[in-house]
């Protein structure tokens, strides 16, 4: 699966919608984002009970909405029921939990491309990439060719799918073998080549923090694209970005616009 191809995406990307100027993970936090220049957004994914993809980082409630309890025992219906903007400002009260096909409908109609992250729970990874992949492919099928997941034969609309977890990686990769996948790690392991190449990922996702030149060297060398999270200091994004490394999500859109460089 490797290959010496040149990023073919946006390089940088507005985490969870709009980092800290609007309610992650939401629709205001993606058009506060869009209108702001970015076309392209990192964004999370769980499943609720009755197994709907909602785009919410935690897996409980409280932090970001007025609800409390696990994100898996409530149904979409509680969920979308729920305030997820008040936490951030009175001005986004009532800003509700989106799911997962809203936002990829919004996300069409305006142009915008997602780094769509498939968040693990307990036992349920598998099902959870599976369901989520799934309803990505849904959505984007007029689009997909067979193939997509290749560096080289990639839908440029299309989103890439990534995780930390392996187990939702294979079952995405069985559920929609037309989308691309990236492996989340917390720092490039000794083995990434052969991680990357049983996953069949496009690319490897690091925390910018633990990236060392010889680190993007050796993944760059190997022909993987690399995307680091989350970046807000602009000194450090022109630093990675110098190694090599392809893209990154930051919270400070501010800082860091879509067209940095």
């Amino acid at each position: 699966m490797s290959h010496h191809l040149p990023w073919p995406w946006p390089r940088i990307q507005a985490h969870r919608g709009a980092g800290r100027l609007a309610p992650e993970n939401t629709l205001a936090a993606i058009r506060r984002s869009h209108a702001m220049g970015f076309r392209a957004i990192e964004i999370d994914a769980r499943l609720t009970r009755d197994e709907v993809p909602v785009v919410i980082h935690d897996r409980t409630l409280e932090r970001t909405t007025d609800g409390a309890g696990a994100v898996a025992e409530a149904t979409a219906d509680e969920i979308a029921r729920l305030d997820a903007g008040s936490w951030f400002g009175p001005q986004y009260r009532g800003e509700p939990v989106p799911r997962l096909t809203e936002v990829i409908a919004f996300c069409r109609a305006q142009g915008i491309w997602m780094n769509l992250e498939i968040k693990r729970y307990a036992d349920r990874s598998t099902h959870i990439g599976e369901v989520v992949a799934r309803t990505a492919a849904q959505c984007y099928r007029d689009l997909l060719r067979p193939g997509g997941d290749r560096a080289e034969s990639v839908v440029l609309q299309a989103p890439l799918l990534s995780s930390f977890g392996r187990e939702a990686l294979l079952a995405a990769r069985a559920a929609a073998p037309s989308l691309p996948r990236g492996y989340l790690v917390d720092d490039v392991p000794e083995n990434f080549a052969a991680e990357l190449e049983e996953l069949g990922c496009v690319s490897l996702h690091t925390d910018h923090e633990t990236l060392t030149r010889d680190k993007a060297r050796a993944v760059k060398d190997a022909g993987y694209w690399l995307f680091c999270y989350t970046v807000d200091d602009p000194a450090r994004a022109r630093e990675i970005l110098g190694w090599g490394v392809d893209a990154l999500c930051t919270d400070r859109i501010d800082l860091i616009g879509a067209d940095f460089s």
